[in-house]
């Protein structure tokens, strides 16, 4: 396991690709953002280095797919490519893998990790190990979703400025399955305001209670939130309920873990 080496091959990879696009140059730095977080939540539960090092090399590769979504769509879409199933088929299916590590014995807590990293729920895993790198990219994921919505253009994310953003509602579908503590169906989203509410939704599919501790810290909720300014008016209304919801949820949920 070395992660130093397994950057430097990525580094090569991404030669492929034109680094100066907006949504490439967003998808490297999330990558390197991914591999940061998980590396800390893996240090604040305590894992051994090994360890540290798989969970850091899941993250380096866990968008691998993205970057051929990108040239082939220049869209992050779902609807275009499953990301996540198509990185793992080239890591594994075509070999790829073996250029980031030369042994196979993490290959199966690899692959999973990454094929079952965007699913809309994580279930069915009951090998303990897979499991545990599963959620650990989640959570990191969503850290650094966190930072990527508060840092990039609204534009490169959405298609359109934050203000745009904020005059359009949030649709009723889409309330009602945030009020039941649910991520948000990608099928359900039709404005970009249910875009952005399915962007806060994350934080009921949090695993570990260290990963609610960074977002307190950090206070993403209350950032994030602000991160638009309302000027439709029932937007604003439902966005106030949000905001006293997601940051009840957090810290009661940070209470009993």
């Amino acid at each position: 396991m070395n992660l130093q080496y397994a950057k430097q091959q990525f580094e090569l990879y991404l030669d492929n690709y034109d680094r100066e696009d907006d949504k490439v140059k967003l998808k490297i730095i999330h990558t390197y953002g991914v591999v940061d977080c998980i590396l800390e939540l893996a240090g604040r539960i305590g894992l051994t280095k090994e360890e540290r090092e798989l969970a850091g090399l899941i993250g380096l590769l866990h968008d691998i797919g993205r970057f051929e979504q990108l040239k082939r769509y220049d869209s992050f879409e779902p609807d275009t490519m499953d990301h996540a199933a198509f990185g793992a088929e080239i890591l594994f299916k075509e070999g790829m893998i073996r250029i980031f590590i030369k042994e196979d014995r993490w290959d199966s807590v690899i692959r999973t990790a990454i094929e079952r990293h965007s699913d809309f729920k994580l279930e069915g895993i009951s090998h303990e190990h897979m499991l545990l790198h599963a959620r650990l990219i989640r959570d990191a994921d969503k850290l650094d979703n966190c930072r990527v919505k508060l840092e990039d253009a609204v534009e490169t994310m959405l298609g359109v400025t934050a203000r745009e953003v904020g005059r359009t509602e949030i649709s009723t579908e889409v309330m009602e399955q945030f009020l039941k503590k649910e991520s948000i169906l990608s099928s359900l989203r039709r404005t970009k305001m249910d875009y952005w509410l399915s962007y806060l939704a994350y934080f009921f599919d949090i695993n570990f209670r260290e990963t609610l501790d960074i977002i307190r810290e950090k206070n993403y909720v209350n950032r994030l939130i602000d991160r638009i300014p309302y000027s439709n008016q029932e937007t604003k209304k439902r966005m106030d309920t949000v905001r006293k919801m997601l940051n009840a949820f957090v810290r009661e949920t940070v209470e009993n873990k």
